[in-house]
């Protein structure tokens, strides 16, 4: 593990809301933190404080991006260890970019610690995998759009036509567009489900269809931190009818012999 430094700001991926979700490697930089700015409305500071004991924390809800930056700059300049605390993975769906940008044109050292996202508590919470051999290899993150625009191409409908599955973030209380969006594409039958805040002692759950989900999220009163997760995968009567070759009594590869004496088809586990 790389030696925490000061005068450094760290992005830190808080996870979705548990803090025993938190990385050993976030814990251990938020220990030695001497700033924290966080989100207030979507990270839990009673959770997290215990953490970082020592760090001078900063709620940045009512905080425009400049002045988030601004508080990042000061703490690093005065050499403490700082850390921009990010709901979920700082990656996805944040303002990372831009303010790494603005520190390196600074010259202020900066790191990212990836953390665990919300569409892998939802499914967790669900019991469920979000990829099932013959169905589906490939999950799509995405949003609808809001202020911000969605680019060409990336509307709900078109990324439906791949069949993969969907996790929708930031969106449920458009549940009505969404899904009147994904049945242009997608059978009425398609299961779907919702998590609202994963992993927080609240979590909420509901499962249906895409001709249920929206009635039962509208009567759960359910408007924000809540996850549209959508495809066959999360159909339960498939789990006992799925399975995986790789663990196939007869499926060889390059760490077991199967009763087939062969070689996978895949070189990487030749």
């Amino acid at each position: 593990m790389s030696r925490v430094r000061g005068g450094t700001v760290y992005f830190v991926g808080a996870g979705p809301g548990a803090s025993d979700l938190i990385t050993v490697r976030g814990a251990r930089i938020l220990e030695k933190a001497g700033r924290v700015v966080y989100a207030g409305s979507l990270v839990d500071e009673r959770a997290m404080v215990e953490l970082a004991p020592v760090a001078r924390w900063v709620d940045s809800a009512g905080l425009n991006r400049e002045q988030i930056v601004s508080e990042l700059m000061d703490g690093a300049r005065s050499g403490e260890v700082v850390v921009r605390l990010a709901s979920g993975d700082p990656g996805i769906f944040g303002a990372m970019a831009e303010m790494t940008t603005e520190l390196s044109a600074q010259d202020i050292p900066w790191e990212v610690v990836p953390g665990v996202s919300s569409v892998f508590a939802s499914a967790a919470a669900l019991g469920m995998e979000l990829t099932l051999p013959d169905v589906s290899q490939t999950v799509i993150l995405t949003r609808t759009a809001g202020r911000t625009p969605m680019p060409s191409g990336e509307g709900l409908a078109d990324l439906a036509r791949h069949g993969a599955t969907m996790a929708i973030f930031l969106s449920v209380d458009r549940i009505d567009e969404m899904v009147d969006e994904l049945l242009t594409v997608l059978s009425p039958k398609t299961p779907a489900a919702v998590v609202a805040r994963a992993s927080w002692p609240d979590e909420t759950m509901m499962r249906g269809t895409l001709e249920t989900i929206a009635p039962m999220v509208k009567a759960s009163k359910i408007h924000r931190q809540a996850m549209l997760l959508v495809g066959k995968v999360f159909d339960p009567t498939l789990r006992a009818q799925v399975r995986s070759r790789l663990y196939a009594a007869d499926f060889s590869h390059g760490f077991r012999d199967g009763t087939d004496q062969g070689t996978s088809p895949d070189p990487r586990l030749n």
